[in-house]
């Protein structure tokens, strides 16, 4: 039986089982179903939606989107707290794509979103991010469809907007999309679905 969990991932959090040291936190530290295996990593100073599964099927739809990209393209939300207030230009170039050192980067959805008009209440995080007086912030929803080294973070910073904060907020398509709603810091959810059942969702 597939086992698909939705977790919120803590800031600090590793996205593995192993423990390099014993102050290290892992996933070991929430789960001890040995079977379950990481869907698209977060890094340990990201936060939000990481799914955990036994389905080597999900995994690869999830952590290879350029195989299906022709057909069903799985994109990952984020909501992005950045330093300094975004222009015009900056949004279009993170909307077109931006040059890394690996590469173009794929066209990606942005929305530059008002601190009244976030689509989660946003928790405190531990430690705090770090602030500078006179240097506003901004929050933007960006959608990319592909998974690139620490992607996010380096197109904003590409750009000239330094990335303070970084949630996933869901994975998924139009047809299928899992979220992490209103689960809270460090708590998950389990899915109950069948093989055939997650056949037909990730294949239809």
């Amino acid at each position: 039986m597939p086992i698909v969990v939705l977790f919120n991932k803590p800031y600090n959090v590793h996205s593995q089982f192993r423990k390099d040291h014993d102050q290290m936190m892992t996933l070991a530290d929430y789960f001890d179903d040995k079977s379950l295996r990481v869907a698209g990593r977060l890094d340990k100073d990201s936060e939000g939606l990481l799914i955990l599964t036994n389905s080597g099927m999900l995994n690869h739809f999830i952590t290879t989107p350029s195989t299906h990209s022709q057909t069903k393209p799985w994109g990952k939300t984020y909501l992005v707290q950045v330093e300094h207030i975004p222009t015009y230009e900056q949004l279009h170039a993170l909307r077109t794509g931006v040059t890394l050192k690996d590469g173009n980067t794929l066209p990606a959805h942005v929305l530059h979103l008002s601190d009244d008009n976030l689509p989660i209440n946003v928790w405190q995080r531990h430690p705090p991010i770090r602030e500078r007086k006179h240097i506003p912030t901004a929050w933007l929803m960006m959608t990319i469809f592909e998974g690139k080294n620490r992607q996010i973070r380096r197109m904003t910073a590409h750009v000239g907007l330094p990335c303070l904060r970084l949630i996933r907020l869901q994975i998924g398509d139009d047809k299928l999309c899992w979220h992490v709603g209103s689960l809270a810091v460090g708590q998950s959810r389990r899915i109950h679905v069948s093989h055939d059942e997650l056949t037909q969702m990730l294949l239809d």
